[in-house]
């Protein structure tokens, strides 16, 4: 959780609250999730740096103490990429990471896409 006791309103506060090879590494992947999903709405939900695609919620993530995570919020679309996941730690909706070792910029791409193929459908 990030340091700050102020429960942030904005990804940018989210994003202060993080250590700083927690934020390099988190603004790409918004940047990343912005490109896949032009026209995502930013937001905080569930205490989380959060995107809502036609009011739908699509993706969060998080800055914890010795990780941060990708919670793509459907374990049927993690299942979907499980071979391309490996290596990373993964459970129900919620894929781990470290500034050591990102997620592939291709690999968010593909699984923003599938949440956004999955609102639509």
């Amino acid at each position: 959780m990030p340091a700050s006791k102020l429960k942030p309103r904005t990804i940018d506060e989210y994003l202060a609250g993080a250590s700083a090879e927690q934020r390099v590494i988190l603004e790409k992947l918004r940047r990343t999730i912005h490109n896949a999903a032009p026209g995502a709405e930013e937001y905080i939900g569930y205490g989380l740096a959060g995107f809502k695609f036609n009011g739908r919620p699509l993706v969060y993530f998080g800055a914890w103490e010795n990780h941060c995570a990708l919670y793509a919020a459907s374990p049927a679309v993690q299942q979907k990429f499980q071979k391309e996941l490996k290596g990373f730690a993964v459970s129900k909706g919620t894929i781990r990471f470290t500034p050591e070792k990102p997620l592939p910029v291709a690999l968010v791409k593909k699984l923003v896409k599938a949440r956004l193929a999955e609102n639509n459908g």
